[in-house]
């Protein structure tokens, strides 16, 4: 087996307000600390830049979206060079008048701009009004080549779908990242809530269970409008094994992964190797009858 590859990562859970300036300032100092403690690769909670404005339709939301390239992904590239660290960022994307997106952007430790990702999945829920929004993505799905491993960015409501993980893992992706925001509304009893969060971790550790890789979920946290987020963000390891996981309030967290344990998982639980891809044809159909 190769030699430890260790690698830290930070996720930022915190609450936000509507006005972007209070929530990039809070952000960026909350990256200063995270890197500060060790953190190597840090990633954003979903749409960090504003509250979780998707509760409703309103067109005056739309200008919260910002240009990419801009200034707020110059500033993050500084950053990241200063701190000599990976950041991983979750905004609302102006791509051109009526065109908007849910993006992320992955800025390597030199401060350079690596790509972007687009949401793919749109939802459209109680209180999740994306489709409204948000034009699904078209970058199709992809990895990072950074200075500390080769990374994959999925967003919140792509976290349901293991074609997205599959997809982005068999580019290589070492870890996983899903920026999130996801709760309850005011009328779901604390024992559904518990049958969702369930749901929600579960699914993301099959992801790393499947593709033999780590998976890093992270969630906002606050009474937001009609919905409180129940933060929770965690990493799991490339056989689904919890390593860490923060509470309901802000918090950064944490979790050192040693990535040459993924050749280790994937040797003995070779999944990638026994796929039947001579047999999944019915995948590209919307039922298979």
């Amino acid at each position: 087996m190769s030699a430890s590859k260790k690698v830290t990562l930070g996720l930022i859970q915190t609450s936000s307000v509507h006005a972007h300036a209070p929530n990039v300032e809070k952000t960026f100092t909350h990256i200063r600390e995270a890197a500060a403690r060790g953190a190597q690769v840090i990633c954003t909670q979903e749409l960090y830049t504003s509250d979780y404005f998707c509760q409703t339709h309103d067109e005056a939301h739309f200008d919260l979206a910002v240009e990419i390239p801009g200034e707020l992904t110059a500033q993050t590239g500084e950053l990241a060079k200063e701190l000599g660290v990976v950041i991983i960022s979750s905004l609302f994307e102006k791509r051109a008048p009526g065109v908007y997106h849910n993006t992320a952007t992955v800025h390597d430790a030199d401060g350079s701009m690596l790509g972007i990702y687009r949401k793919m999945h749109i939802p459209e829920d109680p209180g999740f009004h994306e489709k409204f929004y948000f034009t699904p993505g078209d970058t199709g799905f992809k990895v990072f080549d950074t200075r500390f491993g080769r990374l994959g960015v999925l967003i919140c409501w792509d976290q349901w779908f293991p074609e997205a993980a599959r997809l982005t893992a068999m580019q290589g992706a070492e870890i996983l990242f899903y920026p999130t925001a996801i709760g309850v509304l005011p009328d779901e009893p604390e024992a559904l809530k518990r049958e969702f969060m369930d749901a929600w971790e579960i699914m993301h550790r099959s992801h790393a269970v499947a593709n033999g890789c780590y998976v890093a979920a992270v969630n906002r946290v606050g009474q937001e409008g009609e919905i409180r987020f129940w933060g929770d963000s965690f990493v799991s390891g490339p056989f689904g094994q919890m390593l860490a996981q923060a509470g309901d309030q802000h918090e950064i967290l944490l979790v050192e992964c040693d990535l040459s344990l993924i050749e280790k998982q994937r040797r003995t639980w070779p999944f990638l190797r026994d796929r039947r891809i001579d047999a999944y044809d019915g995948l590209l159909k919307r039922l298979g009858r």
